[in-house]
């Protein structure tokens, strides 16, 4: 695919081919980076972005464009402009984390993801907007407002992550790092239609971010719109060159049906049903045996996890990052709903140490599901409903029931977070409505290569879901 051309050309385009295109020189990096620019000030009233210096950007990728004339190498994601999420430091932009009392935090260091992708020649193009502290699905915050889905300005982007999926939605960037505790790269992804990876614990480096538990369950990873861009990620990342892509037929698909398949809204189960026959009509195994009964858990179990450590990992983040921004004061500026969270007494030691328990319980017999069963991966939809209404409901209606946002939206990205499993997030249809659903493929742990090598055949055979009609479209 060429990108030399108009500028809907160049927004089009994956990461993987505006960097081919910008390392031959068939494309400046200057020129693809005011494009992008262009299309985030156009579309600036989604919120996606808590800061963008547009200067700053266009230096870096005439940089970029004079090394590569004076022969310099070019590496992997060259000339590569990246939304980063406020929960990521950088040193040049603040890191917030979406907060009141953290708006002018310009940390001293970047984010050791941050200091990998800028060492293959990428741009940090600005910080893109999150729910307050990471810890919501809905991505508000009480200092920078609500950001806005792309597909339907009515509804929430999915979070933490809304920023990065927004922008990468509206083709403001092709590729955009996110971070993932509890379903903050998959809920974003599936809301907003893009593709996302949470990668298993520590594939890629965390120090630089702050974490919502003690070494658990908190990663950063990519969103994308082409799977490629996601071993693109991965392979400059960590060096690891990628494995060969899976045929669709090589691959044996589990779906645990009384578990992730049960109580969900009616457009998200006929597109699960329908992705389903796809995969068996593209020639993938699917077989149906239900996980163990221990993964009933799982969403009461991270809650724990996640309640117990929370307070002493952002502390622990405050101090060590040198913020100037005592826990208290930081508390005590929260907006209504995360401070109630954060002044609620965290669950007794006891209840703590049986949830660790439980999580190493899940891990291990998840595991032998897997091997029993000789499974690739697993696949459900991300969440039982599509992106909600603005605001942030304690309540969504499915099938005519109201259910707490807590199940609707927690319930099946739980196991993820809890067994390190390698998740990625594909577009599979829309609602009645025309708003996306994606569904979670999940593989054993330490499968991270693997699941992606499977995922160009999983998205060819669930097909595209159109690119949201933006304002700007329209005109």
């Amino acid at each position: 695919m060429s990108v030399h051309g108009s500028s809907d050309q160049m927004l089009d385009s994956s990461a993987a081919v505006a960097v081919a295109a910008m390392s031959s020189g068939d494309m400046k990096a200057e020129d693809y980076a005011r494009a992008l620019l262009d299309r985030s000030r156009r579309l600036a009233s989604l919120n996606a972005f808590r800061c963008l210096d547009a200067e700053r950007v266009l230096e870096a990728a005439r940089n970029r464009d004079l090394a590569r004339m004076r022969g310099e190498l070019c590496r992997k994601l060259h000339g590569l402009p990246i939304p980063i999420k406020d929960s990521v430091n950088t040193r040049e932009l603040p890191t917030s984390q979406g907060t009141c009392s953290l708006v002018d935090f310009v940390p001293k260091q970047d984010a050791a993801i941050v200091s990998s992708l800028l060492g293959q020649g990428a741009i940090v193009m600005g910080k893109t907007n999150l729910h307050e502290l990471s810890g919501g699905w809905t991505s508000q915050s009480a200092a920078f407002g609500q950001i806005l889905n792309p597909y339907n300005k009515t509804r929430v982007p999915g979070g933490s992550s809304g920023g990065s999926a927004a922008a990468v939605a509206s083709r403001m960037a092709p590729l955009a790092i996110a971070a993932d505790t509890f379903g903050s790269i998959r809920v974003p992804a599936s809301f907003c239609g893009v593709v996302g990876l949470r990668p298993g614990f520590g594939r890629y480096p965390n120090a630089g971010i702050m974490s919502l538990t003690l070494d658990k369950f908190d990663q950063v990873g990519p969103l994308v719109r082409d799977v490629k861009d996601l071993v693109l990620f991965d392979e400059a990342v960590t060096g690891d060159p990628p494995l060969p892509t899976r045929p669709l037929s090589s691959l044996r698909v589990g779906i645990s049906p009384a578990y992730f398949l049960s109580g969900l809204d009616v457009d998200v189960e006929r597109v699960t049903l329908d992705a389903i026959d796809r995969l068996r009509r593209g020639g993938a195994t699917v077989v149906s045996v239900d996980m163990p009964d221990v993964i009933w858990d799982s969403l009461a179990t991270v809650s724990v996890l996640i309640s117990y450590e929370s307070r002493l990992s952002v502390a622990a983040y405050l101090e060590e990052y040198e913020t100037g921004v005592a826990f208290s004061e930081l508390v005590r500026r929260l907006g209504p709903r995360m401070r109630a969270l954060f002044e609620k007494s965290p669950p007794p030691h006891a209840e703590y140490l049986t949830a660790l328990r439980k999580r190493d319980q899940v891990r291990a017999e998840v595991a032998q599901y897997f091997a029993a069963l000789a499974l690739d991966v697993v696949l459900f939809p991300s969440t039982r409903t599509y992106a909600v209404p603005l605001g942030d409901p304690m309540e969504v209606e499915i099938r005519g029931v109201r259910v707490s946002i807590f199940q609707a939206l927690g319930r099946n990205i739980a196991l993820g977070s809890l067994a390190s499993l390698p998740c990625l997030v594909l577009p599979a249809g829309v609602s009645s409505c025309g708003l996306p659903i994606g569904l979670e493929f999940v593989a054993p742990s330490g499968r991270d290569r693997e699941l992606m090598a499977a995922g160009s055949a999983l998205q060819t055979a669930l097909g595209t879901v159109p690119l949201p009609l933006t304002p700007v479209d329209r005109s």
